[in-house]
């Protein structure tokens, strides 16, 4: 079993110092269908060094949480998780290159999109090994203070262009270990992924075990404030590395850069999670019809986004609403359910959904 050893927390406090670097959906995006296997590796490094940072946070906050609840075993159990991928991708082997190569790198595509730098990392400068050398990447140089002394202080560089997440190059004949390398880093991400699959239900069990221990029905809200937090800096990780699996391995479709479809129907998106959800809904209190649900929504609203996001955001709201009426007026009153209704509008910088049911709501006593 997988443990954090004192070494390894001097590492995670030092890179859960510094702030996360912000990635816009449009940076993803620009990726296009295929892109060349010097811009996969260029995604790669930033993600080495983006990655360990979002893992040191979630360690550290794992390992400070309100009221002992990092005392359950199931909540170790996930912070030795983070602690571990954190070890796999800090201990990455560097990739060699030859300098012609390196040169290649920094030379944008032709057809290049200009495109704002990420939130820059103000870290990047000083994550060096233990001799004082720069960690795995390309294109950072230190230069000693005092001296070549080994004392590793570096002076400050500014962030090099390829700490951008998305920097394009040409499809030329990038060489063999360019390919490997990445075939390599998309497998650890790939293992990482899998390790972390079951997080929900196993902090869930860390509640579960919490909420017994302390003989609670409900949970503290700063308990509620943090599993949140947790929960939306979980969806970020696995959104970056599930799209740089995505683009290393699925084959190029028109529609799609990695896991994000730039053309999705939001019509028929909704609607399939209003299917899903009645047909839960009808499943669970054993109706032969559930509420019906009014969809108001162009048929032909397209916008880019990870379609399984909008769908499981839907059908879970969905759900509540549905439980909600049902609830209220009774499943044997299954021919005079009033309608939930969907309206999906579009304005001139977002897409609005708003889900509207009478079940009457929460008691206002939950919000005071």
């Amino acid at each position: 079993m997988f443990r954090i050893s004192p070494g390894l927390w001097d590492r995670i406090h030092h890179f859960a110092s510094f702030p996360q670097t912000g990635v816009s959906l449009q940076q993803m995006v620009l990726f296009g269908q295929n892109p060349s296997q010097g811009t996969l590796l260029r995604a790669s490094q930033f993600l080495l060094e983006e990655l360990p940072v979002r893992l040191a946070h979630r360690v550290k906050e794992l390992d400070q949480l309100p009221h002992s609840l990092d005392e359950m075993p199931s909540i170790n159990k996930v912070k030795d998780w983070y602690a571990q991928s954190f070890e796999e991708l800090i201990n990455f082997p560097p990739i060699s290159l030859p300098p012609h190569v390196r040169e290649a790198l920094m030379v944008p595509a032709a057809d290049h999109v200009s495109l704002p730098e990420s939130t820059p990392n103000p870290s990047l400068p000083y994550f060096t090994d233990d001799y004082g050398h720069p960690a795995s990447g390309l294109g950072i140089v230190s230069t000693p203070k005092n001296g070549n002394n080994g004392n590793g202080n570096c002076q400050k560089k500014r962030i090099p262009m390829e700490r951008r997440y998305f920097a394009n190059t040409s499809h030329v004949n990038w060489p063999p270990e360019v390919r490997d390398y990445n075939r390599q880093f998309t497998k650890t991400l790939e293992a990482i992924k899998k390790r972390h699959d079951p997080t929900v239900t196993t902090v869930a069990q860390g509640v579960l075990e919490w909420k017994r221990s302390r003989n609670a029905r409900n949970i503290n809200l700063d308990v509620q404030h943090w599993l949140d937090r947790f929960y939306l800096s979980r969806i970020g990780i696995r959104f970056l590395i599930g799209q740089h699996i995505a683009l290393n391995t699925l084959q190029p479709h028109p529609d799609y850069v990695g896991i994000i479809c730039t053309r999705a129907n939001v019509h028929d998106i909704v609607h399939e999670a209003i299917e899903n959800a009645r047909f839960v809904c009808e499943e669970h209190y054993s109706m032969f019809k559930g509420p019906p649900v009014q969809l108001i929504c162009p048929k032909d609203l397209h916008f880019a986004y990870v379609p399984g996001h909008l769908s499981h955001i839907c059908f879970e709201l969905l759900k509540n609403s549905l439980r909600a009426v049902v609830e209220r007026y009774g499943p044997e009153n299954e021919d005079h359910f009033p309608p939930i209704k969907v309206i999906v509008v579009e304005g001139k910088e977002d897409i609005t959904i708003k889900i509207s049911d009478e079940g009457g709501g929460s008691r206002a006593a939950r919000f005071r």
